[in-house]
């Protein structure tokens, strides 16, 4: 709800009463009327539920805060209400944990817990709206960490919240659990002890032109965490915060079912944090499907290492869970970490002690420019990645990466927790892809800075490969420009091969299998392809 479509609820002339009843029958309760104070030193959290009670208990309507500011403990909405708040009212989170009002069902203490500031929980018709902020004094609930912090020449792997650790908190600060016709619009939320704002087993969620603003040192400060959703809107929003910018789960803290987190749309956001822009995960023990995102940016200004997203897109399924369906398109990246990160693991297997599935993402139309991390896309051995299109890609790194580093023994890390810079340095600049099964690369460009001596890609137990298209640095040493390994039924084409390239193609192992390359300029290669030992005869095609 917007400010026009209050004023609509409330006649020419009419003042905000108790319960003043608009043209379409709907009420207006202005919370001072219910004894609110508005200096942010009195608690106000009393007369804002008695407020909705009354709204609710009239069939509905909107809970009204004017101008000022009201310090509150725990708010409880309620079917049929709306809690709006006006340009210069600010709802004050207490700093006192006793003034939140504990809600069974999430575990007590942790990132997510039973303390919130707002709630709601098997409501409908439920809304959160206007110009005005709801600040949860977040600072006040987080203590120096006291951790050595790592050299500067391992800022790529740290993060800077890091340095601090949380007390006892309210987390999510705004939490409905289980609502169905949730509006979230126009807020500003800021200063978020833990997470920000999370709606669990909802349907028909609209959050709409809302800005959120974290410290970038806050711990565990998400901002928007979709869970167990369906049919789900997000769009306009400004997020800055010091944890994953928008992240959807796949669980139930509630207990019970885990519902499937389905048909989500997110768009014209801008994001910019600490740690993840969009990511799946980590808690991924049901399904995701049917998900889009489009239209964004995600941004970090020129800060130190370790205060940079480090994934832009984070897909991960590491809980038994699936992700299939994923569209992802038109995202501008500047100075992001890492901004592809696909893994498919095991952390939490399934029953029989497999892992879940990751199939069916396209992306496309990203340009990233300032990375200093390679992009993957992961699985295990048996358990491949499947189906995924990369198209119309131009990323560009800024460190140069070592030679040594492209003969390193990637670790497998089946069961650890998922995160783009869990492998260490990657064998290549560009893109690393490990135990995948149909994998598309069209259109695909990887610029790099001087002195980079990794190759462009490296696959490795890659099956059905096709690579069309693809441009990519100079690399400074004898690397290839492409490497394969143990790579089955791959077709390269429309490639070319950078001025002062050695070799573009290399191909290793014995269960190499028709690979095929055709209709590309490789002029400018010393060497067109490669062949490693064992790789086994008439394995190549050249035309």
């Amino acid at each position: 709800m917007n400010r026009r479509d209050l004023l609509q609820l409330t006649p020419a002339g009419l003042s905000l009463g108790a319960a003043q009843p608009g043209p379409a029958g709907a009420g207006i309760f202005d919370v001072k009327n219910f004894g609110a104070a508005t200096d942010g030193l009195t608690l106000a959290h009393r007369a804002i539920n008695a407020a909705i009670d009354a709204c609710h208990q009239a069939g509905g309507g909107v809970v009204y805060l004017a101008p000022g500011v009201y310090l509150s403990g725990t708010v409880v909405l309620k079917s049929n209400v709306t809690l709006y708040l006006e340009a210069g009212a600010t709802l004050l989170g207490s700093k006192n944990l006793g003034d939140y009002d504990r809600q069974p069902g999430p575990p007590e203490k942790g990132d997510a817990n039973q303390k919130h500031l707002v709630f709601a929980r098997d409501a409908e018709n439920v809304g959160l709206a206007g110009p005005g902020r709801i600040d949860g004094q977040g600072p006040a609930f987080w203590v120096p960490s006291g951790r050595a912090v790592p050299p500067p020449e391992d800022a790529w792997r740290d993060v800077a919240t890091y340095d601090w650790k949380p007390l006892d908190r309210a987390s999510p600060l705004v939490e409905f659990a289980g609502c169905r016709n949730l509006r979230i619009e126009d807020l500003r939320i800021e200063n978020a002890s833990g997470w920000t704002l999370r709606p669990v087993n909802c349907d028909n969620v609209l959050i709409r032109g809302i800005a959120i603003k974290n410290p970038v040192i806050g711990p565990n400060t998400d901002g928007i965490d979709p869970t167990g959703c369906r049919n789900v809107f997000i769009s306009d929003c400004f997020i800055d915060t010091g944890d994953d910018a928008i992240c959807l789960k796949s669980e139930n803290p509630y207990g019970g079912e885990v519902r499937v987190t389905r048909n989500v749309t997110i768009t014209n956001c801008v994001l910019t944090c600490c740690c993840n822009g969009l990511k799946f995960g980590t808690a991924t023990r049901g399904g995701f499907e049917n998900v889009t995102f489009t239209n964004s940016v995600i941004f970090n200004e020129r800060v130190d290492p370790r205060a940079r997203v480090i994934s832009g897109i984070a897909l991960e399924m590491v809980d038994g869970g699936w992700i299939e369906g994923v569209v992802i398109s038109n995202i501008r990246m500047q100075n992001v970490r890492t901004p592809i990160f696909i893994r498919r693991g095991n952390r939490r297997p399934r029953p029989d002690g497999t892992p879940g599935t990751l199939r069916g993402v396209m992306i496309e139309n990203v340009h990233a420019t300032g990375a200093i991390l390679t992009n993957s896309i992961t699985g295990l051995p048996g358990f491949d990645v499947e189906d995924v299109t990369l198209s119309h890609l131009r990323i560009d790194s800024e460190e140069a990466g070592k030679e040594e580093w492209a003969a390193r023994l990637v670790p497998e890390q089946e069961r650890s927790y998922p995160e783009a810079r869990m492998f260490g340095r990657l064998p290549s600049y560009g893109l690393y892809c490990r135990h995948v099964k149909d994998l598309r690369l069209r259109g695909i460009e990887f610029g790099a800075a001087a002195g980079e001596a990794r190759p462009a890609i490296v696959c490795d137990d890659v099956k059905s490969l096709d690579i069309d298209g693809l441009r990519a640095a100079p690399v400074s040493s004898g690397q290839p420009v492409v490497k394969l390994i143990q790579t089955r039924r791959a077709f390269l084409r429309g490639c070319v091969a950078p001025s002062g390239t050695k070799t573009f193609l290399e191909v290793q192992g014995d269960a190499t299998e028709r690979i095929a390359v055709a209709a590309s300029d490789l002029s400018a290669a010393a060497k067109a392809v490669e062949t490693g030992a064992g790789v086994p005869p008439g394995a190549i095609a050249t035309s």
